[in-house]
């Protein structure tokens, strides 16, 4: 009896230490770990698939992984390579690490300052900000931020609807609404101030505000791009499908790009609600499908970019597309800006 109860204990404690190795070893910092995911605001299972990195990425400060976007990246990518050497990166199991694995890098890279604090005021706007600027009774107008001063901003003579001969923007009460980048959507109400359109430059004067209404705040990082891309009209968006098509498209650009969109320059207009499918190529040809939500038209070079709100890609897609985004293999190229209309 004796000497089955030591066997017992001999197999539990093989089992335990090779259960403690596997998990990290005497050395790795369990309770500063958990504690510290906890306070990250982190379940038991998220926590747990963290260690597993930590320990995958032999790193000297593994409580890193729960603040440290260049940490993440390093550990993604190093379990990337690994699940590539053991040909397991397309296996279902792996696909789902992976994905659980961004869902964090996104959560983390979303906490920033710059995505959660928001803008207070119009005098923070950067110089080229585009604006939408509703007149009401009249329509909707485009234009940009040409200097931005402590008493008033300046912007470009606004393009849309004709107006009458004549006519002056000055005193006009108007709403302005514009996307910030890395940030959200932002609208408040001003007055123009001044009306410079009989200068070589035609300008506004518009008053600053300090009451601006944050909505639609961005749930994903979204890149610059300039990449060849091919455009597939769609019946409606139950006919979406990530099969690779053979036929030809309508060729356009891609200017930007996130897991859930993208913006599409093409030639010509388009409408707001059509349901699309396009691809283009990363490390393999993408294919996503979505709807136009927005249409950004320039009638002097009858070019429109297409803000189009992606359906959710399947995993092993968007791992790709994630794995581009945060450029984790040096392979994305060096965009100045988005392209502008």
């Amino acid at each position: 009896m004796v000497f089955v109860f030591a066997v017992v204990v001999f197999i539990l404690l093989v089992a335990f230490i090779t259960i403690l190795r596997k998990a990290g070893g005497g050395k790795f910092p369990w309770i500063q770990f958990y504690t510290k995911g906890k306070e990250s605001g982190f379940n038991f299972r998220e926590i747990n698939l963290l260690r597993k990195v930590a320990v995958e990425s032999h790193l000297e400060n593994p409580s890193s992984l729960f603040w440290s976007i260049k940490q993440l990246d390093r550990s993604i990518k190093g379990m990337v390579i690994k699940f590539r050497a053991e040909g397991r990166e397309d296996v279902d199991v792996s696909i789902r690490f992976l994905a659980k694995l961004f869902d964090f890098r996104r959560r983390v890279e979303m906490n920033l300052p710059k995505y959660t604090m928001g803008l207070k005021t119009t005098r923070k706007l950067a110089t080229h900000q585009r604006l939408k600027i509703t007149l009401p009774g009249v329509g909707t107008y485009s234009a940009q931020i040409v200097e931005n001063l402590r008493k008033y901003m300046a912007i470009s003579y606004p393009e849309g609807p004709k107006m009458l001969p004549g006519y002056s923007w000055r005193g006009q009460r108007v709403s302005i609404y514009f996307w910030r980048a890395d940030d959200a959507g932002y609208v408040f109400q001003t007055k123009i101030l001044e009306d410079f359109f009989e200068q070589q430059y035609p300008i506004l004067h518009i008053a600053h505000s300090d009451n601006l209404t944050r909505s639609q705040k961005r749930n994903s990082v979204r890149v610059a791009l300039n990449k060849s891309a091919l455009l597939f009209p769609l019946g409606t968006i139950y006919d979406a499908s990530e099969e690779v098509e053979t036929s030809p498209g309508l060729r356009c650009r891609l200017v930007d790009l996130s897991e859930d969109g993208a913006a599409i320059l093409i030639g010509g207009r388009a409408k707001v609600g059509l349901s699309v499918k396009f691809q283009f190529s990363l490390s393999f040809t993408i294919v996503m499908n979505g709807v136009v939500r927005g249409v950004s038209f320039n009638q002097k070079k009858n070019q429109s970019i297409l803000h189009i709100q992606a359906i959710p890609p399947l995993p092993r897609t968007r791992n790709h597309i994630l794995s581009y985004v945060y450029n984790l293999f040096n392979e994305r190229e060096q965009v100045r800006g988005f392209v502008r209309l």
